[in-house]
């Protein structure tokens, strides 16, 4: 074979490999890979999944995560103060969130950012220990998580800090 053909059969297979990897990495989680605009693969992939799961625009809105002494505060809100429509869908979303998030129903996260998200098995396993309270705020609205299981604090802390690290632009920290 000659040299010029086998270099451009090896290519191909680099190629071919590569782009497996690549389809590999973004079924299992995605990539961290910048794509330009400050966004990842993977934060790509969790809001394409969104999508599915969240009725409201990620681009008109922001989750806010702030973890606290007892669990954490979960606040989504309207982007631009008085948006009727983003409002309501918000508040739609989250008041199912939290019946199902007390029942021990994390299926909607799990869809977004992955079976194996951190604190989420904790989360469903501790679920009868959790408070889960939704409130109406004007731009929005807010869960509430509290507990008094430290284990079960710290496993809200991580969801939340993967929340935000899969939300990107979508989501900052309430500190």
């Amino acid at each position: 074979m000659k040299s010029s053909r086998r270099r451009a059969l090896v290519a191909g297979a680099g190629v071919v490999i590569a782009g497996a990897v690549t389809a590999v990495a973004l079924v299992a989680g995605g990539s961290r890979q910048d794509l330009g605009e400050g966004r990842t693969e993977r934060q790509a992939l969790v809001a394409e999944r969104g999508k599915t799961v969240m009725p409201f625009d990620l681009e008109q809105t922001t989750h806010r995560f702030t973890p606290t002494a007892t669990g954490g505060v979960q606040d989504v809100v309207a982007d631009q103060r008085g948006d009727a429509e983003q409002i309501d869908l918000i508040r739609t979303h989250l008041r199912k969130e939290a019946e199902a998030f007390s029942r021990g129903d994390f299926a909607d996260p799990a869809r977004i950012h992955g079976a194996d998200m951190p604190g989420l098995a904790e989360l469903r396993e501790g679920h009868d220990r959790i408070e889960v309270r939704y409130e109406d705020r004007a731009d929005g609205a807010t869960l509430t998580y509290t507990t008094k299981d430290s284990a079960l604090v710290d496993a809200l802390h991580e969801w939340f800090e993967a929340q935000l690290g899969d939300h990107g632009a979508h989501a900052e920290s309430g500190h």
